[in-house]
């Protein structure tokens, strides 16, 4: 992905996932990157970054989505991602054994 708004190298969370962008008018799928990281010094919120490599989108211009967590919001957003990988993994799990 290049001409990026987000600074993507070893320390990017997840540097190539597939994504989804769906509007009232138009569903495109592409790669992104999402990103989860705090402030070096002093931090005061968690900040969960996604960006669409959307060079050949017409629907969206280039922009990046930056949400500020709390450490809560940040806490119940791990836990649930948790909850639902287990969930996948069990039934992955389920659908190689039978």
């Amino acid at each position: 992905m290049s001409d990026r708004l987000m600074t993507v190298n070893a320390y990017t969370t997840l540097d190539y996932v597939e994504g989804k962008a769906v509007g009232e008018t138009f569903e495109w799928e592409s790669v992104a990157v999402v990103n989860a990281t705090a402030d070096r010094e002093d931090p005061d919120s968690v900040r969960l970054q996604l960006e669409f490599d959307n060079l050949s989108e017409e629907h969206l211009p280039k922009h990046m989505e930056d949400l500020e967590l709390t450490p809560e919001q940040a806490r119940a957003l791990a836990a649930d991602l948790e909850k639902h990988a287990d969930r996948v993994e069990d039934a992955t799990e389920t659908d190689a054994t039978e």
